[in-house]
């Protein structure tokens, strides 16, 4: 049970971005559309997953006094990687994400892990907690981006979703909220995704015990 709640911590109950409130700086500027989120969601979470295991294997070579210095070396190394293969294969996404790939580097979600679990936890459980951080990570980002997307531009991954002219169901006319395209919209949906989130953790504590 306990291997089972480091792979499912990170989804939910520890979400990076709806719970624990970290990395907002790209969850913000690269949610607002579906394809953006997903692509910086899987960048994050290769760099979190290589990062962590080689963190874990060299934990006990690494000098405490230089250890944050270390991990960046480690996570700046997967972070090139990532942009050099990106920036290769997949260029428009590349250019979509902008600076907000190289500043992986700096993201306190990853850099947090490697302090806070990989530094400490055996390779097999950083493993673990990198998936589950990754994939709680990427889905925060595409729930945000959904939404922006959708209720922004009518769209979902690029195709539109009603035909304005038309009407929804032929007779209730929608236009998009342009605001959410832009980055005051983003904070509106992470605002309203908190609230979410907190109701359900009231709700849960009220709840009566079985």
């Amino acid at each position: 049970m306990p291997k089972i709640r480091e792979l499912t911590k990170g989804i939910i109950a520890e979400n990076p971005v709806l719970v624990l409130v970290l990395g907002l700086c790209p969850a913000l500027a690269t949610s607002t559309s579906i394809q953006n989120a997903v692509g910086m969601g899987a960048a994050a979470t290769f760099v979190l997953l290589m990062s962590n295991i080689l963190i874990a294997l060299l934990k006990n070579y690494i000098p405490k006094k230089i250890r944050i210095p270390a991990y960046i070396v480690v996570i700046a190394s997967f972070v090139t990687l990532v942009e050099l293969v990106m920036h290769g294969f997949m260029p428009d996404l590349f250019e979509q994400l902008g600076i907000f790939v190289p500043l992986i580097v700096v993201n306190c979600i990853i850099l947090g892990r490697a302090e806070a679990f990989a530094s400490k936890n055996t390779v097999g459980d950083s493993i673990l907690d990198a998936i589950g951080m990754g994939i709680g990570f990427t889905l925060a980002l595409t729930v945000i981006a959904a939404f922006r997307e959708f209720l922004g531009s009518n769209k979902l991954l690029g195709y539109q979703v009603f035909d304005l002219k038309s009407g929804f169901l032929g007779f209730i006319h929608l236009k998009p909220l342009a605001i959410l395209t832009l980055a005051p919209g983003g904070f509106l949906v992470l605002g309203f995704l908190l609230m979410f989130m907190n109701w359900l953790k009231l709700r849960k504590k009220k709840a009566p015990a079985s």
